[in-house]
């Protein structure tokens, strides 16, 4: 079960990373919730995906790879790093540490602590 829940977490990444927003909507509960460490609080899952929505016109290109996974049954705790070039040409990585809890197969809730990386350094 839980290298089950592993890769569901790896496919809902997937998903976003070709802007497949009907299929990472179905991997979760309508009832889902989100946090990231950004202060704004929870989200609902369709709040968080109407977000990336907004924001993937900017991106050329977004690809997740998966540092460390951990699970037990009903979680997946994991650090990814997203690299990122959008179509002006800046490139950057977000280093991330998310968890995702499952229920009944389906993401109920994920929590982001993450961190923007610019390729320059930021200078």
């Amino acid at each position: 079960m839980s290298q089950d829940l592993k890769d569901k977490a790896i496919t809902y990444l997937r998903a976003l990373e070709k802007a497949d927003w009907a299929t990472a909507r179905a991997m979760c509960a309508p009832t889902a919730t989100v946090w990231h460490n950004d202060g704004k609080g929870e989200q609902t899952i369709e709040e968080n995906i109407k977000g990336m929505e907004g924001q993937i016109d900017a991106i050329e290109s977004m690809r997740y790879d998966i540092t460390r996974q951990l699970s037990r049954p009903g979680d997946v705790l994991q650090q990814h790093v997203v690299h990122v070039t959008t179509k002006n040409g800046m490139r950057g990585q977000v280093h991330a540490a998310v968890y995702f809890r499952f229920e009944d197969d389906l993401i109920t809730r994920i929590e982001e602590y993450s961190n923007f990386i610019p390729s320059d350094g930021g200078v």
